[in-house]
């Protein structure tokens, strides 16, 4: 009998109110748009459990392009909960971790845009620089600095 193996992650959806929005909050990180387009039909339904829905959709790619973050706008059904303002001791998912080059860059050009510092920058060991940053939505990231064998 043969394992089961894991391949690859593909993508972490993010439902939100604003694609436009999410879109240029991502793009500031440095994220690509991969595409965008509309999520509907029987077949949709069958795999989300929903009876109806119409959802745009925009997918985000790293630069590496290993990893993508899929944007998602219900226009029916509407959503049922907002979680985007919990804290980070929330349960559930919470938060996309991304490294950067240039951590005090990154931060200051998403306070430009409207971002806010949860905390503050942080140096874990001779490791990383660490921080949270909280982004349209109210949504979550986490930001890293690789410090350590540069």
């Amino acid at each position: 009998m043969s394992k089961n193996k894991l391949l690859r992650m593909d993508n972490v959806g993010i439902v939100v109110e604003s694609l436009d929005d999410a879109i240029a909050f991502f793009s500031v990180i440095g994220l690509k748009l991969e595409g965008r387009g509309k999520v509907e039909g029987e077949w949709a339904c069958r795999v989300t459990g929903l009876n109806s829905q119409n959802v745009e959709i925009a997918m985000m790619i790293t630069p590496d392009g290993h990893s993508r973050i899929e944007l998602s706008k219900f226009i029916t059904p509407p959503t049922v909960s907002d979680h985007r303002n919990a804290p980070v001791n929330a349960l559930g998912y919470l938060r996309a971790m991304f490294t950067v080059e240039d951590i005090d860059e990154m931060v200051s050009r998403l306070i430009e845009q409207g971002s806010q510092l949860v905390g503050e920058i942080v140096q874990y060991q001779n490791s990383y620089r660490l921080c949270y940053i909280r982004g349209t939505e109210g949504l979550l990231v986490g930001l890293a600095e690789e410090i350590g064998g540069k």
